[in-house]
């Protein structure tokens, strides 16, 4: 089973926000694949399909950002998946807006929703993808940034993005996450 785990925070208020890219993404995925995250369980809405034989889960965990990592280890609990099994997409103030990072390990790198998500599966060895979102301008502080939504001019390349992170989950689902890698790094 390959699970994709999307973050975010749930409510209508952060819908289409920076920090919500990760569920963009998960709801992308869940149009493409037929997988509708119709069932909620393990502190989050999710759904399981088959994809070329493979068995998919793609989960948003509802317990906010700061959270996201007890949701992701009681999926991982129930289903008894391995961590290479696991990836995680979300966003990342340090690439520019427009710019992934496919990577196996690392830190948080001050991200919250990582960090928890670290601090539960007792490693930091795990697929994600990091979505640039850029800094804030000057004078704007960080969560204000992360949950205000995107410029106009920045939301057509976000959609681009967008696809394209779902073409490199689609892809893990075929190959080795190395290769993935290597082909949507850019």
């Amino acid at each position: 089973m390959k699970i994709i785990a999307g973050l975010g925070n749930p409510g209508k208020q952060y819908d289409r926000t920076r920090h919500n890219i990760g569920f963009e993404i998960v709801d992308l995925l869940s149009a493409r694949l037929n997988i509708p995250l119709a069932q909620a369980k393990f502190k989050g809405v999710y759904g399981i399909g088959h994809v070329d034989g493979q068995k998919v889960l793609l989960l948003k965990p509802l317990t906010f950002m700061n959270l996201s990592g007890e949701s992701i280890r009681a999926v991982i609990d129930y289903y008894d998946a391995g961590l290479d099994d696991l990836l995680v997409i979300y966003d990342d103030l340090d690439l520019p807006v427009g710019k992934i990072r496919l990577r196996q390990k690392g830190s948080a790198g001050g991200h919250n929703g990582i960090k928890s998500t670290i601090a539960h599966l007792g490693s930091q060895e795990f697929n994600r993808i990091r979505v640039g979102v850029g800094r804030p301008p000057n004078g704007m502080n960080v969560p204000d940034y992360v949950l205000s939504r995107f410029l106009t001019e920045e939301q057509e390349v976000i959609d681009k993005v967008a696809e394209q992170c779902a073409d490199a989950c689609e892809a893990w689902l075929q190959k080795p996450f190395l290769q993935v890698m290597n082909e949507f790094n850019q």
